[in-house]
């Protein structure tokens, strides 16, 4: 039977990821540090994805088991070794933590082997790029004699999983609607099989249209709902002026998808209409904390604001309800938050052009830099006036 070896047992890798999958025929290996959900796991025989809303139903994985990589890391080096796909979904920033797992495997596996499918299920541009250069970073001289035994696909994911209902276990409520888009170029035809998943010759334009259609308007439409006090994004949404603030950022980023990757305007309008229709479900209940946590990633270079916005201002195309949209997510205060809590200790102690610059990583002579050196401007003003 073919083995897939998951990293992040969350409710994205089980509830997406491991889902697909699991329909897909393989025994699944989730491997996670968070010892109560390993147990959790592994106590149960199987667990169900309940798709809430319409044209849900409610589907059963079965054949799995869990693994502690921070407890038993030769378990998970030896799974890799002899799995047929390794995933992730773990968030950027956590890839350069699991690669040496993948690594070790990776010098166990069998040079006779077939390559192992490596793919980094994350909300970042080239994120299985990155993965293989942590891995690359951690082999040192040893990589020439493993990158062999892998093939590295980039991906591009979408599906909404909000915070589970207390009492779930590990069970997973998720929407209907997902999109798994994989590169199809690494694997030479012999691409692995995953129902529900589809292979594209081009992934840019896919990654690019749900970054900056999913991810830029699921946290605008959460930044604004949270300075209107609204609780979840579904909320959020039906106040008409936050629907008509989302719906103008999300008009800037498909010019900028039609600009330069030349995709249709009309289906790029019917995608809009499709995602804000997926945001809107009641039957999901999801927060604007949740979606709007983590704000300084969010305002990186090449994350869902600043990245379509600095491609936009290059271009000469417009960027007011984007810029809007960072200025909404500057006032993103939130005490159970971290990122949050820093950001709004930052605004208050550096100056709007070092917070701009660091922040952001625009250069000064960047046209979008001066507009959103004066949203931080305006945001430090309406500190220091609730201040007094």
């Amino acid at each position: 039977m073919s083995t897939a070896v998951h990293f992040g047992a969350g409710n994205i890798g089980r509830g997406f990821v491991g889902l697909l999958l699991n329909e897909g025929g393989y025994e699944l290996v989730f491997s996670d540090v968070a010892a109560p959900l390993v147990d959790a796991i592994n106590a149960a025989s199987e667990y169900t994805v309940h798709e809430v809303g319409e044209g849900g139903v409610d589907r059963t994985v079965t054949g799995f088991r869990a693994l502690n990589s921070a407890e038993d890391p030769q378990a998970v080096a030896d799974a890799v070794a002899t799995a047929d796909v390794v995933t992730t979904a773990v968030g950027p920033t956590v890839l350069k933590f699991i690669a040496p797992h993948i690594l070790a495997g990776l010098a166990l596996r069998d040079p006779a082997a077939a390559p192992l499918a490596v793919m980094a299920c994350e909300n970042a541009i080239g994120a299985t790029d990155l993965l293989r250069d942590e891995i690359r970073a951690h082999a040192g001289d040893a990589w020439e004699a493993v990158s062999g035994r892998a093939i590295f696909a980039n991906t591009a994911v979408d599906r909404i999983v909000p915070a589970q209902p207390a009492g779930a276990g590990v069970d997973v409520t998720v929407e209907p609607f997902y999109e798994w888009a994989i590169e199809s170029g690494p694997f030479g035809g012999e691409l692995p099989n995953i129902p529900g998943a589809h292979f594209v010759e081009d992934l840019e334009p896919y990654i690019e249209r749900k970054l900056f259609t999913v991810n830029t308007g699921h946290a605008t439409t959460a930044y604004f709902g949270a300075q209107a006090g609204t609780p979840t994004v579904a909320e959020a949404l039906a106040v008409p002026e936050i629907a008509a603030s989302v719906s103008a950022a999300l008009e800037e980023t498909s010019a900028l998808l039609v600009h330069k990757h030349g995709l249709d305007a009309g289906e790029l309008a019917d995608y809009r209409a499709t995602i804000l229709r997926r945001f809107a479900n009641p039957e999901l209940p999801d927060t604007v904390g949740r979606v709007g946590r983590q704000p300084l990633r969010k305002l990186s270079r090449h994350e869902r604001f600043v990245g379509p916005a600095a491609e936009a201002a290059e271009a000469g195309l417009p960027v007011d309800a984007l810029v809007a949209a960072i200025g909404a997510a500057l006032a993103f205060d939130d005490p159970e938050d971290p990122q949050s809590v820093e950001l709004q200790q930052r605004l208050r102690a550096e100056d709007a052009a070092s917070f701009t610059a660091s922040v952001t990583g625009l250069e000064p002579s960047h046209p979008l830099y001066p507009r959103v050196e004066r949203a931080v401007s305006e945001r430090q003003a309406a500190i220091g006036s609730d201040a007094r």
